[in-house]
């Protein structure tokens, strides 16, 4: 901790130019005394820093001085500059925190490794949103990070898809996705996932849980997303598309979808046959209509059915 708390003085400095010991204490959550402990084991290990005493006194390193990062290579300096996502950040109340990280980041980068990371930043950006819809900035995500952070057990009110619960539940990640923030907590030894916008209230509590011993966030998150795909396409449709239909529906269609369709060589019309996942028939007639004359459903039956009865009701409304 203290080693860590060091390097952020030294760096700060170096970013600053000239900071207080007030400033200083305060950024680092520690008492002057504290302070100035530190800037005396820096002064021993030989980093050149010195005080400047009277009422705008304070801390400086030397004119010149630089921190190096040593060891680092040129494309884990671009890469570093190139993770920091500051919408998701701001939302979690750490925008700031990023910046001044990210400052002091490339401040203590040395020259060479500098100007990879500044072209890095600026030629590549990171949008987490889904197109047409806002990232979602949900009423409780600030507390349920710190309660995630600190591995504390919350209480909340949920409205599922069937009704609204209350539930006691212990937070041990957060992911964002297309824009949605979703939350994976554990209940009875189970972890779930909950999407954190539809949780109605919330309390928050200082009893304390243990993590599951080795759990991995990203691969549990990989495992869910296969799983909610399966079930959400627990049906198989078959289809006879034109070539422009079998483009529009590529193009709709989520990744899953696609890596599942079965799709025939064109008959003496241009037409091909394309088995796919589907969900349920009052589900998918919508997400086929879209194609409009450039689809027509042949299996299962009452999708079939479905959409004639749509295509009936439309040609009814249009056809004065």
């Amino acid at each position: 901790m203290r080693a860590s708390r060091l390097l952020n003085i030294l760096t700060t400095l170096q970013a600053s130019g000239h900071v207080t010991a007030t400033k200083l204490a305060e950024e680092n959550e520690v008492s002057l005394r504290t302070i100035y402990r530190d800037i005396d084991a820096l002064s021993a290990a030989g980093i050149p820093v010195y005080s400047e005493r009277g009422p705008e006194g304070g801390y400086r390193l030397l004119e010149g001085y630089r921190v190096r990062l040593n060891g680092m290579s040129s494309q884990e300096a671009e890469a570093l500059a190139f993770s920091g996502m500051a919408g998701p950040a701001a939302i979690l109340g750490l925008g700031s925190i990023l910046a001044a990280a990210q400052n002091k980041l490339m401040v203590a980068l040395p020259e060479s490794l500098r100007e990879g990371a500044e072209q890095m930043r600026r030629r590549f950006y990171l949008d987490t949103s889904a197109w047409h819809q806002e990232t979602e900035e949900p009423l409780y995500i600030r507390e349920i990070a710190e309660a995630v952070w600190r591995s504390t057990v919350i209480r909340m009110t949920y409205r599922s898809w069937h009704a609204e619960t209350d539930r006691t539940v212990c937070p041990v990640g957060l992911i964002l996705k297309n824009g949605a923030w979703y939350m994976a907590a554990m209940t009875d030894s189970i972890v779930k996932t909950y999407r954190v916008s539809r949780i109605l209230k919330m309390e928050t509590t200082s009893e304390p849980f243990t993590r599951p011993r080795n759990f991995d966030l990203a691969v549990y998150w990989q495992e869910n997303e296969k799983r909610l795909e399966r079930d959400l396409y627990p049906h198989q449709a078959k289809l006879r598309l034109s070539e422009r239909g079998l483009r529009i529906l590529k193009g709709i269609s989520p990744a899953y979808v696609r890596a599942h369709m079965d799709i025939s060589a064109p008959d003496a019309d241009g037409c091909r046959i394309v088995r796919l996942p589907c969900g349920r028939p009052e589900q998918a007639v919508h997400e086929f209509l879209r194609l409009g004359a450039e689809i027509e459903v042949l299996e299962p039956i009452e999708l079939r059915e479905a959409m004639a009865i749509i295509a009936r009701d439309m040609a009814a409304l249009y056809g004065e």
